[in-house]
């Protein structure tokens, strides 16, 4: 046999193989009897298709589960929103602005101005949450239901570094159906849970909008107070000027928080959102009813998160973890226990400082920490333990909590 007839058989063969992977001898049945069996109104047995068709029909059954989820969701939204449609108001307040810019007889114009909030009821008594910013500056607001209802409530009680108020109705209410919202322990929540915003941005009353949690335990910078907030929830759910003061709620319709701030640089929803957390709102509420005002435990001090550079200029291993305490308050209750201010070199930079690396036994890793624990957990006159760095030596100093001093006024 010569080279070329080797070839020419080679070639058959290859073609031989080519077609019959091509075309199964099982063809009529996969597209003509298979079919057949399907239109007879059985179902489908995924174990006898071929991949193609096990590939659709699983599709098939991932778009109906995924569609029939989805119903169902929107089902429990709208019955949520109708469970709580008394339960969150609009706030009005009016307020005097005064214009710099226009002078009329020497003196600023000044002109009345209204302010557009949310809230949601807290009990049965007539008392309403809103935030602080909402209601500051003034003594009565007024306060619009759902179904249209305007009644006038007095502020009761004020927690500027929370951003928390407390409304009281003074008008009769008897004849119109108000409901406490139920809260849950916002401790529990996690990244991703879909969440649930009721307020009334931008005026238009009893707006919904859905999200999930994009973060917890964020500090959230108050420039009115000087003090951040701790614990703070972050959520996408779309929140704008007017939605201050309105709940956050899971997909069950309990509250988990209070809708307060969001970053934006045209002040307009940008995609993250802020609200204080339940259990503070249950903390401070119930004494700002008693008293009108809520004492915030303090230390003393301010620090920053010890960085794995700050670390290393300070001899210290990298993943050493803790809050370097920059300064202490003088006569604050830090110092009366023996913290240390930080010292610092001739061109400024820090020599040797105190590290918190524990409170009460639990690890401190950032300066968060310990604002967030002392803030949930402690009252003024409590003792916290401190568990403190200092050139190389582990030190306990127990320091007995005071009232926080504002220091930005």
């Amino acid at each position: 046999m010569t080279d070329t007839q080797k070839i020419l058989v080679v070639a058959v063969i290859v073609l031989g193989i080519l077609i019959s992977m091509t075309i199964p001898p099982s063809i009529g049945f996969y597209f003509g009897e298979k079919n057949q069996q399907n239109t007879s109104g059985k179902a489908l047995d995924l174990k006898d298709t071929t991949p193609e068709n096990k590939t659709i029909e699983t599709v098939k059954e991932i778009m109906y589960n995924d569609n029939y989820q989805n119903e169902q969701n929107n089902t429990n939204i709208g019955k949520i929103y109708q469970k709580l449609e008394n339960s969150v108001v609009q706030i009005t307040s009016t307020v005097t602005e005064t214009r710099s810019n226009i002078i009329i007889n020497g003196n600023p114009l000044q002109q009345q101005a209204s302010r557009l909030g949310s809230g949601f009821v807290y009990d049965t008594d007539g008392h309403i949450i809103t935030n602080n910013h909402v209601v500051s500056g003034v003594d009565s607001v007024d306060v619009t239901l759902s179904n249209g209802d305007i009644f006038t409530a007095k502020v009761i009680g004020t927690d500027e570094y929370n951003d928390i108020a407390v409304l009281q109705l003074t008008d009769d209410y008897s004849n119109d159906p108000i409901s406490p919202i139920p809260f849950v322990d916002s401790a529990q929540i996690k990244v991703g849970d879909p969440v649930i915003a009721i307020g009334n941005p931008f005026g238009l009353s009893n707006t919904m909008t859905t999200g999930i949690v994009s973060q917890i335990g964020r500090l959230l910078p108050n420039q009115e107070s000087g003090f951040p907030i701790p614990n703070i929830i972050q959520t996408d759910a779309a929140i704008n000027p007017g939605n201050s003061g309105g709940p956050l709620l899971d997909n069950n319709g309990n509250l988990i928080g209070m809708n307060t701030a969001i970053e934006s640089k045209g002040g307009e929803f940008a995609g993250v959102g802020f609200a204080v957390p339940s259990n503070i709102i249950k903390k401070v509420v119930p004494i700002l009813i008693e008293k009108g005002e809520y004492d915030h435990p303090w230390l003393g001090i301010s620090g920053t998160t010890l960085t794995p550079k700050l670390a290393e200029k300070l001899n210290l291993p990298k993943n050493f973890r803790g809050s370097l305490i920059n300064e202490v308050v003088k006569n604050g209750p830090a110092e009366k226990a023996g913290i240390k201010n930080a010292l610092y070199t001739s061109d400024k930079k820090i020599a040797s400082a105190d590290i918190v690396i524990s409170i009460d036994n639990n690890p401190v890793k950032r300066i968060d920490d310990i604002i967030s624990y002392v803030s949930e957990n402690k009252s003024v006159g409590d003792k916290v333990s401190l568990k403190i760095y200092r050139d190389g030596d582990i030190m306990d100093i127990d320091v007995v909590l005071a009232k926080r001093i504002a220091t930005n006024k």
